[in-house]
């Protein structure tokens, strides 16, 4: 990976030790915040998809005429 820019960001000091408590060896924070955006992204996929299935209203396959 390049980096580009090197950005700070503030965190309190709890945060910043949860943090590096979740570090695995040799991993970087870049990694670490890395891995932990993708995790989030499918959670709020799947929360999502299992909204849209609650919610919806489906019609059913092969019904569809194109």
């Amino acid at each position: 990976m390049i980096m580009s820019a090197v950005k700070r960001i503030p965190v309190a000091e709890p945060v910043w030790k949860d943090l590096a408590e979740m570090r695995l060896a040799g991993q970087t924070y870049t990694d670490l915040l890395s891995e932990m955006i993708e995790e989030r992204k499918k959670a709020r996929l799947f929360r999502d998809m299992h909204r849209i299935e609650e919610e919806g209203t489906f019609i059913p396959f092969p019904e569809i005429r194109t």
